[in-house]
Formats: C-alpha cells, structure tokens, sequence
C-alpha cells in the first residue's frame, strides 16, 4: 500500500513538474508574440497605425506601451483631429504609472493647448491631483504639499462648481491637516530637545496658523511649561522677564481654554513663576 502510495505520488509531482513546466513554456511564447508585437508597432511609419495601438494598450491597461507609442506619434500628429486625445491620453498614462511629477506636467501642458477642449477641465483637476499625490507624509520636506494646495485652490477658483470641486476641497482640507500635524510634531520636537526660544516661536506660530485646531489646549500648556523652563535656565538679568511671560502665557490659557485639562498642570508653573517676582519685587524695592 506504501509503495503504491509512492507511485502515485511521484506521478503526481511528475505531472504537477510538466504542468508548471508548459505553463511557463506558454507564457514565454505569449510574451514572445506580444513583444514581437510591440516591436513591429514600433517599426512601422504608419501613425495611425499606432495610434489605435496606443488606445488599445491603453484600454488594456498596458499604460507603459502605450505611453511609448503616443511619445512617438505626438510630434508627427500635431495639429490634426487625434492629436487633442492624444495628449490627453499620453498625460494619463504617466499618472496610471505613478510617474506624478511627468503626468502634472502633461496635463498643464494640455491646458495650455488646448483650453477649449471638452477635457479642460478634467486636465485641470488631473494636474492639480497629480501635485498632490507628490505631497509626502507629515515627517518629511512639506513643499509639495503647498503646491498641491495652490494648485488645487487655483483649479477651484477658476471651475468653482465642476463635478471635481467638492473633491478638491477634501484635498486641501486633508493637506492641511498634514502641514497641521506638521507644524505640531515640530514644535513639540523643539520642546522635547529642550530648544526653548525655538519651541516657544513655533508655539506661537501654530495658534496663529492653526486657530481651530485641536492640539491647540496642549500647544498653549506646552507654551506656558517651556517659558517656565527657560526662565529657570536664563541669566539673572532675563529671568523676571520670563518668569512674567510665563504668568502672561497661563493667563491667556486660562482666558482662551478654561476647562483644558492641563490647567492644574500649568498652574504649578504659574504659581512658581509669582513667588520668583515676588523675590525679584522684594530685591527692586530694596535696591531703590
């Protein structure tokens, strides 16, 4: 019975062996005869030829052949009827390959050629969508994304009410929350280095950038902990200066964010940086 299980067995690893075998012999022909294919297109001089090539690769989701063959025939179609969805097209194709930075470009260009096309306005978003998918995450360089925003705010005013506006207003609204994330990790990255005129610059900052944001409570705590800590480190000449902008700090926490629940936190900071002025009071008045 073992032996006969072994036979079958090694029969099956045997066919299983020239399945896999043929089916890969297969796939090579296949791959053989369309780049053979591709080849021939290429070679020949008929455009249009490779014009309905190029709409076939692209319908098939081939954006890469396709891309190749529109680069060749652009030069030689322009100023015809096909050349309009050409361009569009070949825009596309660099977008499908994630090739951000080329599609943007090319679907500028469109719009500069062809602004009376009936995919104007769809170029025009397409650009500005291809801006920003380059915006990278919050840790990194942020340029791209101000980019996106401009060119996204740009395409809104000029198609307020197109299918694509609602759209493009989540985007800039979730770029924003990125430059927001960005501006908070930094600001508490200089907190945490103990870099205090930095931290407290970029504190400022973000409340002014950012009023509504939700890191704001712990923004202004952070704010009145480090104008605190640098007191504490100062020369004697800075610290009554600084332990005052740390009263001033809390006073417009508690004005601004009465129920923040780093109140009681903040309020050690407070109550050390009053005793620090009264001693400094103290000092004034003798010395007068």
């Amino acid at each position: 019975m073992e032996y006969e299980c072994s036979i079958k067995f090694v029969t099956r690893t045997r066919d299983m062996s020239r399945l896999v075998r043929y089916t890969g012999l297969f796939l090579l022909i296949i791959l053989g005869t369309s780049c053979t294919k591709f080849k021939k297109l290429q070679k020949s001089s008929d455009w249009k030829v490779k014009y309905t090539a190029a709409l076939e690769y692209y319908e098939n989701k081939d954006y890469y052949r396709s891309s190749v063959l529109l680069e060749e025939i652009l030069p030689i179609i322009r100023g015809t009827e096909e050349a309009e969805k050409a361009n569009f097209i070949y825009a596309y194709t660099y977008f499908y390959q994630n090739q951000y930075i080329l599609s943007a470009h090319y679907f500028k260009t469109f719009t500069e050629v062809y602004g009376r096309s009936e995919y104007v306005v769809e170029a025009s978003y397409m650009n500005a969508y291809s801006t920003y998918k380059q915006s990278p995450q919050p840790s990194l360089d942020q340029t791209s994304t101000y980019e996106a925003i401009t060119a996204l705010q740009i395409f809104l005013n000029k198609y307020p009410s197109s299918q694509y506006s609602d759209e493009a207003e989540k985007l800039i609204t979730e770029l924003q929350v990125k430059l927001e994330t960005k501006a908070y990790n930094n600001a508490k990255l200089y907190h945490k280095l103990s870099r205090y005129k930095a931290a407290l610059i970029a504190f400022d900052n973000f409340s002014n950038d950012y009023p509504d944001s939700k890191y704001n409570p712990e923004m202004a705590y952070l704010a009145v902990e480090t104008a605190f800590d640098l007191a504490e480190v100062s020369v004697k000449d800075k610290q009554e200066e600084r332990y005052r902008d740390t009263v001033e700090r809390y006073e417009k926490m508690v004005d601004r964010f009465p129920n923040s629940p780093y109140i009681s936190e903040a309020e050690k900071f407070y109550m050390e940086s009053m005793e620090q002025l009264a001693i400094f009071a103290d000092q004034n008045n003798k010395n007068q």
